[in-house]
């Protein structure tokens, strides 16, 4: 089974990929426990789980004999910079519109 090489934003283009970084907000899961929340095979999950391994949005860290799931800042850091170039491209246009206005009441 081949895994796809996925940006960021096709990493959590997938509904279930976004569910699991959800759950993983509260919580360390091991895959099993993942996969109980999903109607899909564990395959399934696993494979959802190694995309978001290799996008670095979670880590897997092995606990006795289980393999547990747990967020990593990393992926999000392309999501972060792609929404901060917009936040500053509108904070930049507000910017410009106060100064008009401004200049035009007096």
């Amino acid at each position: 089974m081949s895994i796809p090489t996925l940006d960021a934003f096709q990493v959590i283009a997938d509904p279930s990929r976004r569910q699991i970084l959800g759950m993983l907000t509260k919580n360390t899961y091991n895959i099993n426990a993942l996969a109980e929340n999903f109607e899909m095979s564990r395959p399934a999950i696993s494979k959802h789980i190694k995309i978001l391994q290799m996008a670095g949005f979670i880590t897997i860290q092995e606990i006795g004999r289980e393999r547990h799931c747990i967020l990593n800042q990393e992926g999000f850091n392309e999501l972060k910079a792609w929404i901060n170039h917009f936040d500053e491209f509108w904070n930049s246009k507000l910017k410009n519109l106060e100064t008009v206005l401004k200049n035009k009441k007096n």
